[in-house]
């Protein structure tokens, strides 16, 4: 790691801990099991909300509707013991152009931003805007959904991060189409001013070189990952996006301690 990244990811932090300190949460020994509100109710709703203005998403241009989204099917896969890692949520908003910063790694402990990147779509998504998806192997083409994050491996793209995609019929191929998060030299915020656009991958949610190994190794080893996209098939038949679980209110609230 060089020196300018180690300074990078140090001054990050010190910027959370100054901003919000760090916080724990309760083990699942511990939770009330008999005080249950509902993924889809507005308790949840109104936690959301408030946990967005706190990490100060609005000034990064994070829609209230997708970081809802994002933390909706994060809850449920806590609660369905799918992560390893609690500490982190990242969002991918293929709604916006690829000339955008529509990357976020944001740590729920300290309650912030760590990273607010360029990431690259396939080259059949789209050309500057991402249209179109697929989990089919061989398309070329980005796969929406929920992933949990898996173990580095040095590849084609040298260092890179597994993903194991989540939902049957959107991203659940992902692993076999060896869909990664990796550092590219066609994403960086040069190219992206002057082309209007960053290049584009074989479906892999690519990122800059100078970001890739100090992003991926925060975020490896079992975290939420959130693809993103209007698009109405998905938001409709996703049955993590739309669960409508109950969970232990101790669990919802230790999101805002």
């Amino acid at each position: 790691m060089t020196r300018a990244h180690l300074i990078r990811i140090f001054a990050a932090s010190v910027v959370c801990f100054v901003l919000q300190g760090f916080t724990t949460t309760s083990s699942p020994n511990e939770l009330n099991y008999e005080l249950s509100v509902s993924t889809a109710g507005q308790d949840f709703y109104q936690v959301a909300n408030k946990l967005y203005q706190e990490i100060g998403l609005s000034e990064s241009e994070l829609s209230t509707e997708v970081f809802q989204k994002a933390l909706r099917g994060y809850v449920f896969l806590r609660y369905t013991n799918e992560l390893e890692n609690h500490r982190y949520l990242t969002i991918m908003d293929f709604s916006k152009s690829s000339n955008q910063k529509r990357l976020w790694l944001i740590d729920l402990y300290q309650k912030c931003v760590v990273f607010n990147e360029l990431v690259a779509h396939g080259k059949n998504s789209g050309d500057k805007d991402a249209s179109y998806f697929s989990n089919r192997p061989n398309s070329r083409k980005s796969s929406l959904g929920f992933y949990v994050t898996g173990s580095t491996y040095n590849g084609k793209h040298r260092y890179s991060l597994k993903l194991r995609g989540l939902e049957p019929g959107f991203n659940s191929n992902a692993f076999a189409r060896g869909i990664v998060i990796h550092g590219a030299y066609y994403v960086s915020e040069e190219i992206a001013q002057a082309q209007k656009s960053v290049g584009r991958s074989f479906g892999c949610p690519a990122v800059s070189q100078e970001v890739n190994r100090d992003l991926v190794d925060l975020i490896k080893g079992g975290t939420c990952l959130f693809i993103y996209h209007p698009q109405s098939y998905y938001n409709e038949k996703s049955k993590i996006l739309n669960n409508d679980q109950f969970i232990p209110i101790e669990l919802l609230n230790a999101l805002l301690n």
